[in-house]
Formats: structure tokens, C-alpha cells, sequence
């Protein structure tokens, strides 16, 4: 990490833990590293070409004060590939940055209001996630009016952003957002109510993207009901999420994802059969019926080979033809403090698919089926070890949607290894 980043923290904290003892000071740490073997992650490989291996590591460093009537947070990190920098350095090309520093006051037990540079998680992270699977995370500056009444299990939460780029005190004239790939303007409304044994959500979401040709701001707008239960010895869950409005290029939008699964425990060992339905975009569309999870932890659920909606483009003349994911999930308990992951998807295309050479062939909806095995060990309840094994048995269409030399029949696997310390001390509490 960054000695300067170290210095002023190390600085905050002392001052802090001797001048405000009356309050709760909480500190805490995270060194995670992880290993990654990428032989077609994300895309297809071919058989005569290298694999890639690295290692990369998130740093952070947080400091949380607390009172009755308010809270802030700084979270440092740094983020960077094993031997990215030289040993001697003065210049680091690597990320250090703040990911969070926010501040929190409560007008009384049910409001409050939350205001600085922050994560948005929610739900399932489906739709509003804070990507802690990738080493950088995803943040926000946002603000945020926050009602919650304990006595009734509700929660409701009102937020909005506003982004710009420029320095002060250059910045004097005009709010053109450019150079970022970001909405410009964001609000949403999250409400949230829980029973004896289930519990709801609804989301209204808009963001607004500056189409790079005009001075125009284009509003989307996604609306989305979620919820889960128990009924009898079997749980179960379901998500709808509808998209309208305008695309960042100001293409009309009319799209959907539907999902729905069940868990039933097998013993020790639960088994949930689901299914992901992500809308698309075929030749004949005139609107964009692509479905754009946004600012989900998309690596949580179309597998975990990220070849769908993690930074990784598939589809056919620009259109995104969406995603249908039928997908078997379980966790085998393998010891007192270790378990198995065993996930397995099978991914078509909910809209036809052609011969790039010749628009009037048709071809098969099948991509490939993926497997995923993560073995998970606690060694101490602040150090966590996880082994992934993945491998796509892709079909002959993936390589139609994702356009990037690359052979299907080829052995595209990725395997990963990481520890994650991640200890928290509070030094007062009075």
C-alpha cells in the first residue's frame, strides 16, 4: 500500500482512539490475495495459445468512529498485480484510492441520512452490488435518506447522485460528462419488509447517461420486485426486473430478466435448481430488448467464468443476445470447518443466432454448460482460504456470441487460489 496512505491512517487512528473514547472506534484490516489460472476465462481459448497466470492482491485499511447520533468510515485500498512495480520505486502505476469515506447522521432511531464516496449493496446483489469479488470493488458518491423501523422489519432508502468530471477551481462553466463510463445522474428507491418467513423487495432505479453526441442526458429507467420464503422444508425465491427509457446512445429500451429457484435440503446437504432468464436483442428489433444488469455482482450468477455481463461482451452485430441459465447449485459440509461449492449452468440463447457470412442461416441456441467447484477452509475466523476449479464445455454457437478468436472444442478452464485476512479491532466502546 501506498506509505503515505499508511502514514495518514496510522495518525487518524491514534488520534482518534485517545481523544474519542466515549464513542466506538473500529479498525480493521484486509490482505487478500489470489492466484488465477486463465485458460478461457471470459472468452474461448485456442489450443495453441498460452495460458495466462498472476497473482493480485487487495490491500485495505478502514477506520470506522461511531456515536449515537452519527458515524463516518475511510476505506484505503490498493490494488495491484505481483510485480507491477519495480522493487525501487518512485513512481507507482498501480491503484491506490480511496474506496470508501462517508459520514452518517441519525435525526433519530428510524432516520438518518448517509452522504460521501460509498458501496451500494442490496438484496441478492443482483441488480446493485458491491462487486467484492473483484480486487477493486465498485463505489458510489452518493447520498442517501435512510428510514428503518426495527419493530415492523421495514426498511426504506432514497438515493441519488450527481457526476461530473474537471478540477475546481478550473471548473466554472458547463456539466458535459465525458472520459468516464458512468451514468451522469442517478435516484433510486429501494423498500424492503420481512415476515416470520419471508421477506420482500421493490427497487425503482434511474440513471441518466450523457449521450456523447449532444448535450442530452438519456433517463432508463429499471423497475424490480424480489422475494423469499420457506414453505415447508422448501425454500424458495424469485426476481422480476423490467428496463425502459432510453440507452446511453439513446436507443428506446424494452427489456426484462426473469429468475426464479428452489432449495430443498438433502439431507446435510441443500440443492437448489434455478433459472436466469436475461432478455436480448434479435436482427428484427427496432429497441434495444437487451436487459443491462448495471451495477450487480454479476460474477455471483451467470458462472464464474464471467463469460456473461462481467466486462465481457456477447452477442452478434452489437446486440447483446441476452442469457438463458438453467443452473444446479449444492454445498457439500466437508469437515468442521470446510466446504464444497458444486455449481452447474447450462447457457442458451433466448433469441436465434446466425452465420455472421449469411444472415439467413440459422444456427443452434446452445452455448455450453459450465462447472464450478470452490473449496472453502476456515482456518481462523479471520483468515479464510477458497480453491476454484472452473471449465466451460462450450457448444459450437459461443463462438457466434462472443465474437473473439476461439475454439469451443478447445480445454477452457481457469483454476484460482486466495486467502483473505481480514482481521477488525475495536479499541473503544463506552
Amino acid at each position: 500500500m501506498n506509505p503515505k496512505l499508511l502514514i495518514y491512517s496510522a495518525t487518524i487512528a491514534l488520534f482518534l482512539s485517545s481523544h474519542f473514547v466515549y464513542g466506538q472506534l473500529t479498525l480493521g484490516t484486509q490482505v487478500r490475495p489470489r492466484a488465477e489460472f486463465r485458460n478461457g476465462f471470459k472468452t474461448l481459448t485456442e489450443d495453441n495459445r498460452d495460458a495466462a497466470f498472476f497473482v493480485e492482491q487487495r490491500s485495505r485499511l478502514f477506520a470506522s468512529y461511531k456515536v449515537s447520533s452519527f458515524q463516518v468510515k475511510v476505506n484505503l485500498q490498493d490494488v495491484r498485480i505481483w510485480g507491477s512495480t519495480n522493487q525501487i520505486y518512485k513512481n507507482d502505476p498501480t491503484m491506490t484510492n480511496v474506496y470508501e469515506a462517508w459520514g452518517l447522521y441519525n435525526y433519530n432511531p428510524n432516520w438518518s441520512f448517509k452522504i460521501g464516496r460509498m458501496d451500494l449493496d442490496y438484496d441478492n446483489a443482483r441488480f446493485l452490488g458491491d462487486l467484492d469479488w473483484a480486487a477493486q470493488g465498485r463505489s458510489h458518491d452518493a447520498f442517501l435518506v435512510k428510514f428503518k423501523n426495527d419493530s415492523s422489519s421495514f426498511q426504506l432508502d432514497i438515493g441519488g447522485a450527481f457526476n461530473q468530471t474537471g478540477f475546481e477551481p478550473a471548473k466554472l462553466s458547463e456539466t458535459f460528462y465525458t472520459g468516464v463510463n458512468n451514468y451522469k445522474t442517478m435516484q433510486f428507491i429501494w423498500l424492503h419488509k420481512e415476515f416470520a418467513n419471508a421477506k420482500f423487495s421493490a427497487l425503482i432505479h434511474n440513471d441518466g447517461r450523457q449521450v456523447q453526441a449532444d448535450s442530452t442526458v438519456s433517463m432508463r429507467q429499471t423497475y424490480g420486485v424480489l422475494g423469499s420464503g420457506t414453505v415447508g422444508g422448501l425454500k424458495v425465491g424469485g426476481e422480476f426486473y423490467y428496463q425502459g427509457g432510453e440507452n446511453g446512445l439513446g436507443t428506446d429500451v424494452s427489456a426484462f430478466l426473469l429468475s426464479a429457484y428452489a432449495t430443498v435440503k438433502a439431507g446435510a446437504t441443500p440443492l437448489t435448481l434455478g433459472f436466469d432468464y436475461v432478455s436480448g436483442t434479435s436482427r428484427e428489433d427496432t429497441k434495444d430488448k437487451s436487459f443491462n444488469p448495471l451495477y450487480g455482482t454479476n460474477h455471483k450468477f451467470y458462472g464464474y467464468m464471467d463469460y456473461f455481463y462481467v466486462g465481457s461482451f456477447h452477442g452478434q452485430e452489437n446486440r447483446v443476445t441476452g442469457l438463458l441459465d438453467i443452473h444446479f447449485k449444492t454445498r457439500f459440509k466437508t469437515g468442521q470447518k470446510s466446504s464444497l461449492v458444486a455449481n452447474t449452468h447450462v447457457f442458451s440463447s433466448p433469441v436465434d443466432l446466425h452465420d455472421p457470412n449469411d444472415a439467413t442461416q440459422a444456427e443452434g441456441k446452445y452455448l455450453g454448460t459450465e462447472v464450478d467447484l470452490v473449496y472453502n477452509l476456515t482456518l481462523d475466523k479471520n483468515v479464510k482460504l477458497n480453491l476454484g476449479y472452473s471449465q466451460m464445455f462450450a457448444g459450437e454457437s459461443m463462438e457466434l456470441v462472443k465474437q473473439t478468436p476461439g475454439d469451443h472444442k478447445a480445454l477452457n478452464n481457469w483454476v484460482w487460489f486466495m486467502i483473505n485476512f481480514n482481521p477488525t479491532v475495536f479499541i473503544g466502546d463506552k
